[in-house]
């Protein structure tokens, strides 16, 4: 999906998209707790696998009948020169008629198929011809990892995804026991605080980094520079933290459950919506023709570490409690949030090291 933001909206519009997808993605992650609850509560655990199951068949049809094909190879054409061109001796005698002015834009070399585009049965075939190396689409997200922005864009969205996955791991542990003793459906029902925190960031972030990027961009007599939306991770690095500072907190001392759930958790899903975003779309605007790939190396990252969290959280906070292990987390990413300072003012100069690398002709 990023692949096809990057191929079909415009860059003033990219910061929205981006968090759409994300806001989707984790939207959905909490939503899957609020369903799977109640259905095991009802029926069975194994009755959400069934369910979970034919939605995944659902969505592996929708994709192969209903994803047209984005990509496309825009090959520039050469403007054709004229004998008759003027040259910097002998000045074009401008015209003050305005016929003239028409029928001289007239003459003008136009797109033929400009403005006469539609979709077509070839775009939603299953199949299509390749155009490029399949040794290539395997090891470039690898050597995707030695480029720094997209090092710091994969460790931001998975440490990000992590403050969310705590709340997820921990949530039937710590609410299931005295003195909360919630259900199996109330626990899941406290996933609705990070969905309502997700929608916020939704709203929020997608369009004011877009609005900060533009505002910049004119700042800089219209020239667009991508580290200019870095900017907008502060407000949500704040909330990062002051919610998984309410989580650890809450959980150790044993704090109401409205506190942690309605303030905490809705503060981690506003944080897994944004930061992930706009970090991501920063490193889609220096390498937009490897969106596909930056978004494999980043996937690579994030599973990798949710794989860790999910294997020793349990464990950990078992022999530790809550509040070291939730505080060594936050103040972890907030350390890989804080590159985007390094990135804000020297941004330019890593993408400079990186210039004449192959991946900026990958869509010629």
């Amino acid at each position: 999906m990023p692949q096809i933001i990057a191929d079909v909206i415009f860059l003033h519009d990219r910061g929205k998209y981006q968090t759409l997808y994300f806001a989707i993605y984790f939207g959905s992650l909490s939503i899957g707790p609020v369903i799977a609850g109640s259905m095991a509560e009802r029926f069975g655990w194994r009755s959400f696998w069934w369910f979970n199951t034919g939605l995944l068949i659902l969505t592996l049809v929708l994709n192969i009948a209903l994803l047209p094909e984005t990509r496309f190879a825009r090959k520039t054409q050469p403007r054709p020169t004229s004998a008759s061109s003027p040259s910097v001796e002998e000045p074009e005698t401008k015209s003050s008629s305005v016929v003239d002015h028409s029928e001289n834009a007239s003459q003008q070399p136009q797109d033929p198929w400009l403005s006469r585009g539609h979709p077509s049965v070839k775009q939603f075939r299953p199949w299509g011809s390749y155009q490029g190396s399949l040794l290539q689409e395997l090891w470039l997200p690898w050597y995707l990892h030695a480029f720094p922005i997209v090092e710091f864009a994969a460790f931001v969205v998975s440490f990000s995804a992590s403050g969310f996955l705590v709340a997820n791991l921990t949530q039937q542990q710590y609410f299931g026991a005295p003195p909360y003793n919630f259900t199996t459906q109330e626990v899941g029902f406290t996933n609705f605080a990070i969905f309502a925190g997700s929608m916020i960031g939704l709203l929020t972030s997608g369009p004011l980094s877009d609005w900060i990027a533009n505002y910049f961009t004119k700042r800089n007599r219209g020239i667009r520079e991508p580290e200019m939306r870095l900017i907008t991770m502060l407000p949500y690095t704040l909330a990062m933290i002051i919610g998984l500072v309410v989580v650890a907190v809450g959980y150790t001392r044993l704090w109401p459950w409205k506190v942690i759930v309605i303030i905490g958790y809705t503060l981690l899903g506003m944080q897994v919506t944004s930061l992930p975003s706009i970090a991501s779309t920063y490193a889609v605007d220096s390498y937009k023709p490897a969106t596909g790939a930056i978004f494999i190396a980043i996937t690579i990252n994030k599973n990798l570490w949710g794989y860790g969290v999910g294997k020793f959280i349990t464990p950990w906070t078992l022999e530790a409690g809550y509040l070291v292990p939730i505080m060594t987390l936050m103040a972890l990413i907030t350390f890989f949030c804080s590159f985007g300072i390094l990135f804000w003012y020297c941004g330019k100069y890593f993408r400079g090291l990186t210039r004449n690398s192959f991946l900026h002709q990958l869509d010629s």
